[in-house]
């Protein structure tokens, strides 16, 4: 079926589709409309679910861990001060190893206060345990949020994760997509089955003091299920991709074959790179572009070519561009460019003028003047 909808209702509709038992719902601009949209399936009769009203997102986050260690799958949702108020629960959640399946729509941190897109306050949360996707199209959003269930309750991985997607350039703007029929989601996602749950009549002892030895373990364990994430990942997209049409995988890769220079970036800046290959392309340009689907697991074996042009809608300030330098490691040659910051607007003939730049050995901060 083919509908158009804006990002967040279609996060909303994949969550509903995922038959989670707990959704817990705080609002917060841009993601209010997820909630709400929510709350409607549940007024409507449409999804059976246990819908609580938290007074912060703290709490709700609170609320997601100890439904799924009931053993029920949950859902919620966030965006930007409530992510970072939800902090210290997704330490939690990662360390119990709860497959919880969360949206933030990214958006700025403040002050001063900014309800437009950038990636700090997701990747502000990268050392947290949770597995990380980004779309960069109102579909990717609504098969991320499926697969991403699939994955994280993995026997093998049992973290939880979580959806990102730009507020507004997204998140309020309507595109169209395939929506599969519900007897094929319930097909491809079979009921949740916990690792561990609580239970009265089988007790066991959660969250209590442990001496550095098993905590140690319990890092090591985490350290391990992310790095076998990235073969979960590829097999569910590559299955995703059998039965809808669609294959995934860690990136998505565009006309890098014979690539002179290739961008690398996410989230929706990636769909205007797309644009800005395509047109450096006509102009006889070997142009192409690195999609980051995710950013924990980082994909460091799909980032094997030389001269990528970098383009972050994030900084560490005194570092720099995030995802430059989580990539320095690897021995090619890199760009920097950081872009987009506090929803500022990068267009593709900005990122043609990035590649122009790159061809010149310079980088920095752009629109902002190159030195």
């Amino acid at each position: 079926m083919i509908v158009i909808d804006t990002g967040n209702n279609i996060a909303a509709l994949a969550a509903k589709m995922a038959r989670p038992k707990v959704i817990a719902a705080y609002p917060i601009t841009p993601q209010t409309k997820v909630v709400e949209r929510i709350a409607e399936f549940v007024e409507k009769g449409e999804l059976d679910t246990e819908y609580i009203h938290v007074e912060s997102e703290h709490s709700a986050m609170t609320a997601c861990i100890a439904a799924s260690a009931t053993g029920v799958r949950t859902f919620t949702a966030t965006a930007s001060h409530g992510l970072l108020l939800m902090h210290e629960m997704l330490h939690w959640a990662g360390l119990s190893r709860l497959p919880v399946v969360m949206v933030n729509v990214n958006r700025s941190i403040g002050p001063g206060w900014n309800i437009w897109s950038d990636l700090n306050d997701s990747l502000s949360q990268r050392d947290t345990g949770w597995i990380q996707f980004y779309a960069s199209s109102n579909q990717e959003i609504f098969d991320n949020v499926i697969q991403a269930y699939k994955i994280a309750e993995n026997e093998e991985i049992f973290l939880p994760a979580m959806v990102s997607y730009d507020g507004f350039i997204l998140s309020h703007t309507s595109m169209p997509l395939d929506v599969p029929d519900q007897s094929k989601i319930d097909a491809f996602l079979p009921a949740f089955k916990p690792g561990w749950t609580l239970d009265v009549e089988h007790p066991i002892t959660h969250g209590n003091i442990v001496s550095p030895k098993p905590y140690m373990d319990i890092r090591y364990s985490m350290e391990k299920a992310m790095k076998k994430a990235q073969k979960i990942i590829q097999e569910v997209g590559e299955e995703w991709g059998k039965k809808f049409g669609r294959p995934y995988g860690l990136v998505q890769e565009y006309r890098c074959d014979d690539a002179d220079y290739v961008f690398v970036t996410m989230a929706a800046l990636a769909a205007e790179a797309k644009v800005a290959v395509d047109n450096l392309r006509d102009k006889g340009e070997k142009a192409g572009l690195i999609n980051l689907r995710t950013v924990r697991p980082f994909p460091y074996s799909q980032l094997k070519y030389d001269n990528m042009i970098v383009i972050d809608r994030d900084i560490s300030p005194g570092l720099g561009g995030i995802i430059y330098h989580e990539m320095k490691k690897l021995n090619y040659t890199m760009y920097s460019f950081i872009a987009g910051i506090g929803g500022v607007d990068v267009s593709y003939k900005d990122i043609e003028r990035m590649y122009q730049l790159a061809q010149d050995d310079k980088e920095g901060w752009y629109p902002l003047e190159v030195k």
